[in-house]
């Protein structure tokens, strides 16, 4: 399968996801900027993929990642990110959304399970995301960072050299 068939327009997700339903199959899903892709990004993914039988991966636009990481970002532009996602063996599907929260973007995916690195808990996770995942049934499962690996420490070091 060609990767750019993997990214599924934001305004096709909800068709998307009701196909994928007939399927009988169970559903990942995660979010991210994913701006660097790193040892740390492969291994959570495909981590998360092992949850069920398909990921599907909601990209923060570029917008959304200069809401959330500051004026410098992304480095790498919402197509390329989404790109360079979609071409991954464990990785179904992918999705850009343009907020910095994926609440619309669930709304549309409607995770059977519904996967967030180790630094969140039930507790912490954005409340709103967390009722639209339980209002269609979503679980949560939370994985663990690789140490020592992040965006903003290559970008740190990148800075240095």
């Amino acid at each position: 399968m060609d990767f750019k068939s993997k990214i599924v327009p934001l305004n096709q997700l909800s068709a998307w996801r009701e196909a994928f339903r007939k399927t009988g199959c169970k559903l990942v899903v995660t979010n991210g900027c994913f701006d660097i892709l790193h040892l740390g990004h492969v291994t959570y993914l495909e981590a998360a993929r092992k949850n069920g039988d398909s990921l599907l991966i909601g990209c923060n636009g570029d917008a959304g990642v200069r809401e959330l990481k500051g004026p410098s970002r992304p480095v790498n532009n919402e197509t390329d990110r989404a790109s360079i996602l979609a071409a991954l063996e464990a990785v179904t599907a992918v999705s850009i959304f343009p907020e910095s929260r994926a609440i619309r973007f669930l709304s549309l995916a409607q995770p059977d399970i519904y996967v967030k690195g180790g630094d969140y808990t039930l507790e912490t996770l954005n409340q709103e995301e967390r009722r639209v995942v339980e209002a269609t049934g979503g679980k949560f499962v939370f994985i663990p960072f690789v140490a020592g690996k992040s965006t903003t420490g290559l970008l740190e070091k990148i800075t240095k050299l």
